[in-house]
């Protein structure tokens, strides 16, 4: 079965991204929140067909003192819908037997709650070295994060905050947009 489609902007804006939370409505898009000065949204989709919306990926850029330029993907999607996977370039359609059988390799806050995550093995999907994949689930819907150097992991050793975009409210109309488009 081919996947379902996706549908994203041409060039990400703020007015194509408020297009995309109207469309994705009741299904979160998450944001790191507060972004960290100098990121940026550099591009956004969404997985499903006509109205049912099965998962969202937003890409972001920015600079980390360690590793320059990084970038972070955070997706969120329904158990099966396996945009996770193909943001993240694994094998597997979900993160499966890789999470919760150990202690989680790092935590982010999702509204009240912390979510453990753990790093997915990206061996034998493409570049095996060039990122790092964590996985968890938040809300009951599966949560990666891929980041751009493998080392920009390191990142989540400090504390981070992700937010649904559609409830950061006001403030969202400061966030920068542009950007390499992913792979994706």
């Amino acid at each position: 079965m081919a996947p379902e489609p996706r549908r994203r902007p041409e060039p990400p804006s703020y007015a194509a991204f408020a297009e995309h939370l109207a469309r994705t409505s009741g299904f979160p898009t998450y944001l790191p929140w507060p972004l960290p000065p100098g990121w940026r949204v550099a591009d956004f989709t969404a997985r499903g067909t006509g109205e049912r919306v099965h998962g969202t990926a937003v890409k972001l850029e920015g600079i980390n003192p360690d590793d320059g330029g990084v970038s972070m993907h955070v997706v969120a999607e329904e158990p099966g819908c396996g945009l996770g996977a193909e943001v993240a370039g694994t094998v597997w359609s979900d993160p499966g037997a890789d999470i919760g059988n150990r202690p989680a390799d790092a935590r982010v806050r999702v509204g009240q709650s912390t979510v453990p995550l753990w790093t997915i093995s990206t061996h034998q999907g493409r570049g095996d070295l060039d990122r790092s994949v964590l996985a968890g689930e938040a809300d009951g819907r599966w949560l990666w994060v891929v980041l751009r150097p493998a080392s920009a992991v390191l990142m989540l050793q400090q504390p981070w905050a992700l937010s649904p975009a559609d409830a950061i409210g006001p403030p969202l109309l400061a966030v920068p947009f542009g950007g390499v488009a992913p792979e994706w």
